[in-house]
């Protein structure tokens, strides 16, 4: 599906959040300082395009917290709310983008575009790739429509589910391992070669109408940790984040989902006092499955665990944040595990042989792991 940009006029709202795009050399290293308006003067416009900017912080993404993210949240629906603009683009920093872009997808479903880029090189360096990528984002906010929250960046074009950071510094930074990209653009026209899967949206959080990025600490939102699991591991720092006062726990399993007797324990413990645990896996790609006991998926999912279907660790997070943070009857543990387990499902696609399945009727035992 080819979309073109026919040159009629579009006005598209950047918004500037920091991140390499944005960052100069401060004499020990790179820190985002450069405006929104410096980064826009970098990149051509696409023909038709004009642009407003606006500056709502200026922070490496490796500091961000749920509040800078709430902020921007409702920074984009407030711009959206303004039925003269066409499209958003927001330059972010590249180490948290996959986690901000999923927050506004879940949250985003007006017709039109939500852009995040970015650059792997730092503003202003001979061999930057941050105002091509700009451009290109100015190109696909331009052009599509009903796509969801976009991430654009090295020319491609990738839905916000599933999409994580693959590469630390190549110029071809994103992909989902788990599904094809969503697109390419380039020479003035947008293709689209795929439709993306997204669940039922979800309203604008109460918490996103009051956040303030100034804000320390948590600011009152819900606390989620993630537990990484790995040979020796125990149910230590899974307790631990109990004790912290986490209401949200993502679990790291290994492959399809596995664990040990003793974290599934764990796990059934958190969830009796109302906690929401999901449970992701640290393999780059493919869906979990409920194969195994033994501490595996299947007495994970008994304890009360969710798998998270293709998402990995930062967007199962953030999953389990919007959950917590959407407004239930009564504040019901049910209705939030049965909203994230939503949220967590998403699209089922298919995989070969035993990864099919999220129930272990779905498939036969193999012989060994």
């Amino acid at each position: 599906m080819q979309r073109t940009n026919d040159g009629t006029p579009r006005r598209i709202v950047v918004i500037s959040t920091g991140g390499t795009i944005a960052s100069r050399w401060q004499g020990t290293g790179y820190a985002a300082d450069a405006s929104g308006d410096d980064v826009l003067a970098t990149a051509p416009l696409p023909e038709g395009v004009s642009v407003e900017v606006r500056d709502l912080f200026n922070v490496n993404s490796s500091l961000l917290t749920a509040a800078h993210q709430l902020a921007l949240l409702r920074t984009v629906h407030e711009t959206l709310a303004d039925p003269g603009v066409d499209g958003v683009v927001v330059t972010h920093g590249t180490d948290t983008l996959e986690e901000t872009a999923f927050l506004l997808d879940l949250h985003h479903a007006d017709p039109r575009p939500v852009v995040l880029t970015g650059a792997q090189r730092p503003f202003g360096t001979g061999d930057g790739d941050g105002p091509g990528n700009l451009y290109d984002a100015l190109q696909v906010a331009a052009t599509v429509r009903d796509l969801g929250v976009l991430v654009v960046f090295d020319g491609r074009v990738h839905a916000a589910r599933g999409t994580v950071k693959t590469r630390t510094l190549a110029a071809d930074a994103f992909a989902d391992p788990s599904a094809e990209r969503l697109g390419r653009v380039g020479f003035s026209r947008v293709d689209v070669e795929r439709l993306p899967d997204r669940p039922a949206v979800l309203p604008l959080p109460a918490a996103a109408r009051t956040a303030d990025p100034d804000t320390t600490g948590r600011a009152g939102l819900p606390r989620v940790d993630v537990v990484f699991h790995h040979t020796d591991g125990d149910r230590l720092h899974f307790d631990a984040a109990l004790a912290a006062g986490a209401r949200g726990i993502v679990l790291v399993a290994t492959g399809a989902g596995n664990a040990t007797p003793e974290i599934a324990e764990a796990v059934a413990e958190a969830t009796a006092q109302g906690v929401l645990v999901a449970v992701t896996t640290r393999v780059p790609s493919g869906p979990l499955a409920e194969i195994y006991t033994g501490g595996g998926a299947v007495d994970l999912v008994a304890a009360g665990g969710l798998l998270t279907g293709s998402l990995r660790a930062g967007q199962a997070r953030i999953a389990v944040l919007a959950a917590l943070l959407a407004e239930t009857e009564g504040d019901d543990p049910a209705r939030r595990t049965a909203l994230l387990r939503r949220l967590l499902e998403g699209p089922v696609r298919a995989e070969p042989a035993l990864a099919t399945g999220t129930s272990r009727e779905a498939a036969p035992l193999p012989a060994r792991a």
